[in-house]
């Protein structure tokens, strides 16, 4: 069933079309091959997935640098020589480690977690809505923060130029616990993320993603910038109607539409973004990349062609969709949820959130 928006959600979904063309540039990368198995891929184990080869811009370096400070001259060379409507970035998407929300769907099963328990704030328990990570979370974090500091000793990675983070607690606290307490490389910049709306998840009907207000954001990282015009309350979250992957796709490209072709932009070419399997997804679809789901944790470099067109930005609408769902726990079922005959689907919240 389509519905129109509601006024609160038209500014999400009525964007300008975006002017800029991504492309994704692959033989870099074993996640950019179709050969790569995204369930089993190991980033720690595969020094972020950098393929061992040589480039064109070696003939211009110095002997004896690693595999990631060649790969960095490379992009360097790239950014030095495209024309300014064009340039490269390396974005390291990083999903957010288990969250209770995560470990919930799991227990409940798919089915049963997308129609009924998924709209509930949580459990006697835990609790999901905006969900914080489970101990195996913080514990996926932390190896991310520890490979990090590998790839500064061994590898000499040059450490991201920017972050980005979503503004939900779960991967908030990814952030903070991968990049904080690193040995930095001397010149790098510092970890102060900007908290970026337009990075969240999906947009579903699920209290998990319904963020906590702007105040309690700044109360939990108070040195963090949040991006201006970030509302104090959640105003993208209703749940009632969801975000359709097309809708989606248009907020992931405003989104790189704002990292992308800043101020001294080609100098600063390495970006992190810390975020969410689904919102992972929809900026590789706008990058054109291979799809390649990430487990929870995980971290995948994707080396971007952005180009700027001469064509007019026009106003693009995609509609959002309501999803029925159940109002007393549905009936065991394997492939799909069966609501109790005496509670038929509706399209009302179960839960008011935050």
């Amino acid at each position: 069933m389509k519905l129109s928006l509601g006024s609160a959600l038209v500014g999400l979904a009525v964007a300008q079309a975006s002017t800029v063309k991504y492309s994704a540039v692959t033989g870099y990368f074993l996640q950019d091959e179709d050969s790569t198995d995204a369930s089993t891929f190991d980033y720690t184990a595969e020094n972020f997935g950098l393929i061992n080869r040589t480039y064109p811009a070696d003939k211009h370096n110095k002997k004896h640098l690693t595999q990631w400070e060649r790969f960095y001259h490379q992009v360097s060379r790239f950014n030095e020589e495209s024309p300014k409507h064009v340039e490269y970035k390396v974005l390291f998407l990083g999903r957010h480690g288990e969250g209770w929300h995560n470990a919930a769907e799991t227990y409940y099963g798919t089915p049963a977690w997308n129609c009924y328990w998924a709209e509930l704030d949580g459990n006697s328990t835990a609790t999901w809505a905006d969900a914080s990570l489970t101990e195996n979370g913080i514990s996926q974090a932390l190896t991310a923060n520890a490979f990090w500091q590998k790839e500064i000793n061994e590898q000499r990675i040059h450490t991201p130029d920017h972050y980005y983070v979503s503004p939900l607690t779960r991967t908030l606290q990814t952030a903070n616990l991968t990049f904080t307490g690193l040995d930095l490389p001397k010149g790098s910049a510092i970890f102060k993320p900007t908290i970026k709306e337009l990075f969240r998840e999906g947009i579903s009907i699920h209290t998990c993603d319904h963020r906590r207000s702007r105040s309690y954001i700044h109360e939990m990282f108070p040195s963090w910038p949040i991006e201006k015009g970030f509302s104090e309350e959640d105003e993208l979250w209703n749940g009632v109607l969801a975000e359709t992957s097309g809708a989606q796709d248009i907020r992931s490209a405003t989104a790189l539409g704002q990292v992308f072709f800043g101020s001294s932009s080609k100098k600063e070419s390495f970006v992190s973004i810390t975020s969410h399997s689904g919102e992972i997804s929809s900026i590789l679809r706008v990058l054109g990349h291979r799809t390649f789901k990430l487990n929870t944790g995980a971290v995948i470099p994707v080396l971007v062609r952005a180009e700027k067109t001469d064509k007019k930005a026009t106003a693009t609408s995609v509609p959002w969709t309501a999803e029925p769902h159940c109002t007393e726990p549905p009936v065991s079922s394997v492939s799909a949820c069966v609501c109790p005959s005496s509670a038929a689907p509706v399209t009302t919240p179960l839960a008011t959130g935050f």
